[in-house]
């Protein structure tokens, strides 16, 4: 827990932690209707191969995607430029994951390739744009002015 003093120190701390809480109220949801969206069409189209493609593709997107607001709430307290070089390196870490992670799973037979990159791609857009619908609903400032 983050303490009363610590706060005082770092103005921005509490207002990354509401816009991650934020993001992640009205992301979450949206990324699971689009997995369960894409494996309901990937079943239709590759049958049960495209299901556990676009499962697997979903979780990984999905896992990424929490992620990013794991890194925000555990970065707030950090010194706005440190904040900076974690999501910037976290986004840098996160890209070469994600790109091991297809490497390996493109070849597992009982994956349907498409299903899985096709859905792992639209639950990121996904992801992202409901990331800035939560961000607009904030009442937060862009910039948090001093509190001193």
């Amino acid at each position: 827990m983050v303490t009363e003093d610590a706060e005082r120190a770092n103005p921005h701390a509490e207002a990354v932690r509401e816009l991650a809480s934020a993001m992640a109220k009205v992301a979450v949801p949206a990324a699971l209707v689009t997995i369960a969206v894409a494996a309901g069409v990937a079943t239709l189209v590759a049958g049960t191969a495209g299901l556990y493609g676009a499962l697997v593709g979903g979780a990984v997107a999905l896992g990424s995607s929490l992620a990013t607001i794991v890194m925000m709430r555990q970065s707030a307290d950090l010194p706005v430029m440190l904040v900076m070089a974690v999501a910037l390196g976290g986004y840098a870490f996160k890209l070469v994951v994600l790109l091991v992670v297809l490497a390996v799973l493109r070849d597992v037979d009982v994956l349907h390739t498409y299903s899985l990159g096709l859905t792992l791609l639209a639950t990121v857009m996904v992801w992202a744009a409901a990331e800035v619908v939560g961000f607009r609903r904030t009442d937060l400032p862009t910039v948090v002015p001093n509190s001193r």
